[in-house]
This record gives C-alpha cells, structure tokens and sequence, in this order.
C-alpha cells in the first residue's frame, strides 16, 4: 500500500490533468440525483441523462412517481436497461421517501441506503454532491484504477471504500471519485488500459509503460 502522500501526489496530478471532472448525471434536486444513481446501474450516463429527460417532465417528485402505474415507470425508464427491477427500485424509493422522510431526500447514509435500491454506492453520489458530505464513490473505474494504482488489493466494494477513506483525507474523497472515473474513461480503460499515453505513468506503482493489468 502506498502512503496517504504517495496517493495524494498521484491524485493531484489527475486533478491538474481533469480539472472540470464532476458527475456527468444532468440534475437540478436531490431526488433528481438519487433517480438518475439508481438508473445507472449497467447503464451509461448519457443513455441515463436522455431517460431522465423524459422521466423527471412526466413524473418530477417523488409522490407522482410512487403514485404512477408500473407499466409507465417501466416504459419510462425501458431504455436503461433492467427496467423491471428499476421501475421497481424508484417507485419503492418514492413510496419510501413520502412514508418515512416527508417526502424530503435524507441527507445521511444511514437513512439513504435503507430505501429500495439505494447501495452505499448511490448513497455516497447524493451526500457528496448534494449535501457536501464527504463521499468515496466506488464504482466500476475507482474499483479497478484503485487496484492498478496499489491503493487496495480489496475487491468488494465496501472493502475498496474502506481502504480509500482510510488512504485519503475526508476533505478529497468526492472529487477522487469524479477525478478517477474521468481518467478510467479517458485512459485507464478495461480490460487494457492506454498505459503509453497515460500522463501519470510515472507515479503509478503497478503499471509500466505498455504493461496492462
């Protein structure tokens, strides 16, 4: 394992490189955000932006959503992907958050990943980028940059984001988040990364230059 130094070094390098790195999910509430998370799910962004387009004009709270037929939610959010258990996911949230929040978004992990669909990951998103709650993000690219940069050898989720909040200072963990999920899009790619274009090869600990992991 690195140090908290060593990390952060290799941190604010990818800051300077991505300094405009932040959530790509379109948003203007909390509830929106959490909705737009919960898509998400072995979904892209932009596919995820262009449904919630149409889902947040027809359904935009929480109350019209739970109140919907699930035939309309399914429709609503077909494209994607896994749209049963979606649809599912967001009208138990809805239902969720009217019976147990006065119809409010809660603003502590504790709460936010007892309602249907919500994991620690969806969590993190809302309180870091709503609430300014620090937040360590563990997606599909902060799982694998993590374990290419030697910043855990974990491999579940939950034991990745301990190691990172362990590694970094609390201050950082939002913006970790968005800086490496912009450079595993960018470069750190799955299955084999761009390692002779990448622009902090020389402070990666695991990868060479033209070595893949």
């Amino acid at each position: 394992m690195p140090t908290t130094r060593e990390a952060e070094s290799l941190l604010n390098r990818l800051e300077q490189i991505y300094p405009d790195a932040s959530c790509a999910l379109v948003y203007s509430s909390a509830w929106q955000l959490l909705v737009a998370t919960i898509l998400s799910a072995q979904c892209t962004d932009k596919r995820v932006n262009l449904v919630t387009e149409d889902l947040f004009r027809q359904l935009p709270t929480p109350a019209s959503l739970a109140a919907a037929e699930v035939a309309e939610v399914e429709e609503l959010v077909h494209s994607a992907g896994f749209y049963h258990s979606k649809a599912r996911h967001l009208q138990g949230c809805a239902q969720a958050i009217l019976d147990r929040h006065a119809g409010e978004v809660p603003n502590q992990l504790c709460e936010l990943v007892k309602l249907p669909g919500v994991g620690r990951k969806t969590a993190n998103v809302v309180l870091g980028n709503i609430f300014n709650v620090p937040g360590m993000v563990v997606d599909t690219h902060v799982r694998r940059l993590s374990r290419r940069f030697g910043w855990t050898g974990k491999s579940e989720p939950v034991q990745i984001e301990k190691d990172l909040c362990l590694l970094l200072p609390a201050s950082r963990w939002t913006q970790c988040g968005h800086t490496l999920i912009e450079h595993g899009r960018v470069c750190c790619k799955a299955p084999v990364p761009y390692c002779s274009q990448c622009p902090v090869i020389d402070l990666c600990p695991r990868i060479g230059v033209g070595k893949s992991h």
